[in-house]
């Protein structure tokens, strides 16, 4: 019965190590270089609107767009001037932007406990329902950065008659961080 019990605690702290080595492996910013992607200081806020705003520990992030490193942003109509895989595509550039403006505000990516709410607005034609698909682009892209635990979240995807300088997407999404 001794070396039962001495057997049982043996494994409860091999799982207890491993627990801690996943946890301290856990690295957004290696997985984003791994995957050839920089992060770049967001451009200054205008007006009155802030791109995040930090209340305890969540972070709400404003809508963000799809503009890539050169500064571009994909403009147009999902079913009209774009597919659903340029849309996923967007998304995926919008995350980078909200990621950018996250980092701005927390500092370090470690920090992340949790993506917790997205909307995402698809620029649509009338006749357009495949927004959650677009949206998919943004929600596999966290979940790549952040694993399961981390980048799984509850999400809206809606269409939208037009989008702020005609932007393909918009996404706006809540994240817990560490205090």
């Amino acid at each position: 019965m001794k070396n039962l019990s001495t057997l049982f605690l043996c494994l409860l702290a091999l799982i207890y190590c491993q627990s801690l080595q996943a946890q301290n492996s856990f690295d957004p910013e290696a997985k984003l270089s791994e995957m050839g992607i920089s992060l770049v200081p967001p451009s200054p806020s205008t007006s009155n609107i802030l791109k995040s705003v930090r209340t305890g520990n969540l972070v709400f992030l404003s809508g963000h767009g799809p503009t890539n490193a050169e500064g571009e942003t994909t403009r147009g109509k999902l079913g009209v001037d774009l597919d659903v895989e340029q849309g996923r595509e967007a998304a995926k550039l919008t995350g980078i932007q909200l990621l950018s403006s996250l980092k701005a505000e927390i500092g370090d990516l470690k920090k992340v406990k949790k993506i917790v709410k997205v909307l995402g607005m698809v620029n649509s034609a009338p006749d357009f329902v495949q927004q959650p698909a677009v949206v998919h682009g943004f929600t596999d892209f966290m979940v790549e950065v952040f694993g399961e635990e981390r980048g799984k979240h509850a999400r809206s995807a809606v269409g939208m008659a037009s989008l702020p300088g005609g932007m393909a997407i918009e996404i706006e999404m809540i994240v817990e961080i560490e205090d």
